[in-house]
This record gives structure tokens, sequence and C-alpha cells, in this order.
């Protein structure tokens, strides 16, 4: 197995983890508020992560303006993204939230098609349709 596969396993299972673990915590606060302090631990991992064990200062010396222009427009997307999806997971279930949220794939597969170039494939296409579909299956009324 490729390492990026072992990442991305690891990464899905701590995904996993990481709403049902969150629901528990908000339990008596808001969403924002519960937000932030996840948020808080996250920075404070991920900082410890890249200075500790990454280099971090060397490579943020010498990045372009490029580099850190498109960072923080994925900073934004995230902060956009895990705002409205806590405040949805204070207000219903979690699988669905959850289910519904992971069809962000889809649009990762159209962006990833067409802004990066990658390959259309039809492994690709049927696993998107699934995707599409499960989503669909869980908000239908």
């Amino acid at each position: 197995m490729e390492k990026w596969t072992v990442y991305a396993i690891i990464s899905m299972v701590f995904a996993g983890l990481t709403s049902v673990i969150a629901k528990f915590g908000m339990k008596d606060l808001s969403s924002d508020t519960a937000l932030t302090i996840r948020t808080a631990v996250v920075f404070t991992i991920v900082v410890v992560n890249a200075f500790l064990f990454r280099n971090a200062f060397a490579e943020i010396q010498h990045s372009p303006a490029k580099n850190w222009i498109f960072l923080a427009l994925s900073g934004f997307t995230t902060a956009v993204s895990w705002i409205f999806y806590y405040r949805a997971m204070k207000l219903g279930p979690v699988s669905y939230i959850a289910s519904i949220d992971k069809a962000s794939i889809v649009v990762t597969l159209l962006l990833s098609f067409v802004l990066l170039k990658e390959p259309v494939t039809p492994k690709v296409l049927l696993g998107g349709g699934c995707i599409l579909i499960g989503m669909f299956i869980l908000i239908w009324k």
C-alpha cells in the first residue's frame, strides 16, 4: 500500500471520530463556542507539528506570495465550511449531516478535473456518482 493511501485511511478514521465526539462536546454550548474550542486545539496541534517536525520557519520565509494567497483562500473556505457544519450538527443528526458534508467530494472531483486537469476515469465517476446518490437518498423527504 502506498504511503498516501495509509495517510488517507488514517485521516478517514479520525475524521469519522471528529463529528461524533464534537456532538457530545457541544451539548451545553453554542455551535460557535464549540467550534472555537475545537479550532484552538487544532491550531495548537498543527503549529506544534509544523514547527517541531517540519522546519516550517524556513519554508515560510521562502514561500511565494501566490502560495500564501491560495492557502489563505483555503483557510477561508475551511472556516465557512466548519461554521455551517457545526451549526448543522447542533440542530440535526450527525449521521445525516456528515454524509451530506462528505458529498463535498463531488465538488472536489469536479474542480480537480477542471482546474487541476486530473484524469476523469470511469472508476472516479462511478464512485462520485454513488456518493451523490447516497446524499440525495439521505435528504429526500
